[in-house]
């Protein structure tokens, strides 16, 4: 991790320095990229989501989850799974860094086929800065996390881009593409297998680091009034640590959902 943050420190400066420049900043923050869902105001509501059982698994779980897009005074955050605040912003507010945490969903080994007998992964909470760079053509989102809850003990860093795709009164679509690392104790937790779970089929597995990909879409639809339905598909690539777990069924991980909410 050495070395990950060594080459993450300049890149965080390198971009506050773009972002600020009188010559690439526009004078309005893109509201619509702005999140990677299409930003609504302050909405909330439930919805559903289906994910892969456990981890690499080609069966799906679906989980009831609760619908949240808000900010307060315009420097606390709560999106979907992950709440912030901004500490630092340029002028114009299309470069903002600040602090994160989010959600890290875990599974139970009963709900796969290829896990059965091993231990729960718990659920888990990441920390870590944050960085959102809004340009002419779309944000970039960088963060770095460690997990704050002891569950992997591990850390990761992503850089995603987030792109309007389609801006209307009625639809809103963001399409974005992103790239993950995880360091060798969160790969691990989530895909190893310890030599007290390994059984016949299923050898023990260390888990290195490694980087996944990300792309997906995600959408608003105005139902008129105050009520707007979010959604979205996702498809996650896993990387070779990952994909050469003895647990794992399917190196593409989908994830979906869909919900209905307020906005006040």
């Amino acid at each position: 991790m050495t070395h990950a943050r060594h080459l993450y420190k300049p890149l965080l400066g390198t971009l506050l320095l773009l972002g600020a420049h009188p010559l690439l900043a526009s004078e309005r923050i893109d509201r619509q990229t702005e999140t990677a869902i299409p930003r609504t105001g302050n909405l909330y509501g439930l919805g559903i989501g289906v994910l892969p059982a456990t981890s690499g698994s080609d069966e799906l779980r679906t989980m009831v989850l609760p619908v949240i897009q808000a900010s307060f005074g315009d420097r606390f955050y709560i999106n979907a799974l992950r709440a912030g605040v901004w500490l630092l912003d340029s002028e114009d507010k299309r470069v903002r860094l600040g602090l994160s945490a989010d959600a890290r969903f875990g599974w139970e080994a009963e709900d796969g086929r290829r896990t059965k007998g091993m231990q729960d992964r718990d659920f888990a909470v990441d920390v870590g800065p944050t960085l959102r760079w809004q340009t002419d053509y779309g944000t970039l989102n960088a963060q770095w996390g460690f997990d704050a809850t002891s569950a992997s003990n591990g850390q990761s860093a992503q850089v995603q881009f987030v792109r309007a795709l389609i801006r209307g009164q009625t639809l809103r679509l963001n399409g974005l593409v992103g790239v993950t690392w995880n360091n060798r104790k969160m790969n691990d937790y989530y895909f190893g297998v310890a030599p007290a779970e390994a059984a016949p089929g299923r050898p023990a597995y260390r888990a290195g680091s490694g980087t996944q990909l990300q792309a997906g879409i995600n959408g608003a639809w105005s139902t008129g009034g105050r009520g707007s339905v979010l959604f979205g598909v996702m498809l996650n690539r896993l990387g070779g640590a990952q994909a050469d777990s003895p647990i794992v069924e399917t190196r593409i991980q989908p994830l979906a959902y869909a919900g209905y909410g307020w906005t006040f």
